[in-house]
């Protein structure tokens, strides 16, 4: 065998490598360099957006005819006004409420009971409370245990004993049961107490609507009131302005 001397390498410097990067964006085109003394004429037919994109980023003028007004932008005067000096919304008038027996009556501006009209503005708040009658109760009690002890000491004879008993017994069973006093809270006045008779749970129910309107009465009263007193600081404002223009005309 034959042993040959490796031949001598020699390396050759070629380009750097480039690492080319796959995605599916489009590559832009190479800009040419110009001078910053000389500014291109770009023509339309050179112009990169198409005619369509230019016209959508330049802004529109204003349409003037069929535009919406604004009223937060356009009136300023009204709209940014506080809650209070703002126009009241008108609501709706609420149904008229009635209890099954009449005794009460409840309309959006009045409540009627017992053929007695009161206005909503005059109340403060209405509550129903059932009570017991402690004098019958006490009454019935004592007649009935009377009645019996005369009874067993032979002091009463039995139609006597009867009548006492029906009649004591009837007083216990009334001051048992008791009624619903309803309690009128009026402004600055003496609260009014009604008796009602029934179950309490129907007329908690309509006092708990009697509340729930007089509260709204009250809401609405100084909504107006608040906007009677915008409207004449308003006038006052105008007059003055008017007055001192016309002394400065002077």
């Amino acid at each position: 065998r034959t042993m040959t001397a490796p031949l001598p390498t020699t390396t050759v410097a070629g380009p750097a490598p480039r690492w080319a990067s796959t995605s599916t964006a489009v590559s832009a085109p190479p800009v040419a360099a110009v001078s910053p003394e000389v500014s291109p004429e770009v023509s339309p037919e050179m112009s990169p957006l198409p005619a369509s994109a230019t016209d959508a980023t330049t802004p529109a003028p204003p349409e003037t005819a069929d535009a919406p007004v604004l009223p937060s932008e356009y009136e300023p005067a009204v709209y940014n006004r506080p809650a209070y000096a703002r126009p009241a919304v008108p609501r709706p008038p609420a149904p008229p409420l009635s209890s099954d027996d009449g005794r009460l009556t409840l309309t959006d501006t009045q409540l009627t009971v017992r053929g007695q009209p009161y206005l909503l503005l005059e109340l403060e708040r209405v509550d129903v409370q059932p009570v017991k009658w402690v004098l019958y109760y006490l009454l019935g009690g004592i007649g009935l245990s009377f009645s019996i002890i005369a009874y067993l000491q032979n002091w009463l004879r039995t139609m006597p004993f009867a009548a006492l008993l029906f009649g004591t017994s009837l007083l216990l069973l009334l001051g048992w049961r008791g009624t619903n006093r309803l309690r009128l809270h009026r402004l600055g006045r003496t609260p009014v107490n009604i008796a009602l008779p029934g179950p309490a749970a129907a007329w908690q129910r309509l006092a708990a609507e009697t509340n729930r309107r007089i509260g709204r009465a009250h809401d609405q009263a100084a909504a107006e009131a608040a906007a009677l007193l915008a409207a004449a600081d308003e006038a006052t404002r105008q007059a003055a302005a008017e007055v001192q223009a016309t002394a400065l005309n002077l």
